[in-house]
């Protein structure tokens, strides 16, 4: 197998500490260096549709929740996004016609939103290249290597989750 970045940078402290295994940094090195080239070409195909990453969330969270609409309290709760955060980028979205937001008829304090013609078009279309592009992303990996891949990230992830913060 060809060698990586992170093979130098091991290889420099199995030389200036080799009373140390350094080996951790190179799973935890490769996820983050991973990560930050991923990001690029994720957020490569956001702009190509218009959208920044959050636009995206908001509009697939919005796609594939209940259709009579999701509230905005469930939408950031579901994003992991401030309260703030979403209303502006919800408003962005209104003021570009991609959602809409439906008044409740118990409690005129609430609203649910939902996606116009325009909106479910346009996350349709930017879905389709994000899963395509994803799905380029992982050439490299077999069906059984992703799905291997997908099960350690999961249990690291499931840990991480719910490891309280120290």
């Amino acid at each position: 197998m060809p060698a990586d970045s992170v093979d130098s940078i091991l290889k420099q402290w199995k030389q200036a500490r080799p009373d140390l295994d350094c080996s951790v940094m190179g799973v935890v090195g490769r996820l983050q260096r991973t990560s930050k080239i991923w990001e690029t070409k994720l957020d490569r195909v956001f702009k190509d549709h218009g959208l920044s990453r959050i636009e995206f969330d908001i509009l697939a969270t919005i796609r594939r929740s209940n259709p009579a609409g999701i509230t905005p309290t469930e939408l950031y709760k579901t994003l992991m996004l401030s309260s703030g955060a979403v209303s502006t980028r919800l408003e962005q979205l209104v003021k570009e016609g991609a959602v809409q937001r439906l008044s409740s008829e118990h409690d005129r304090r609430s609203c649910k939103v939902i996606l116009t013609a325009e909106g479910k078009a346009l996350i349709d279309t930017a879905l389709d290249a994000h899963v395509a592009n994803m799905t380029h992303m992982l050439t490299r990996l077999t069906a059984q290597e992703q799905g291997q891949l997908a099960d350690l990230l999961r249990k690291v992830l499931v840990h991480e989750e719910n490891e309280p913060e120290q």
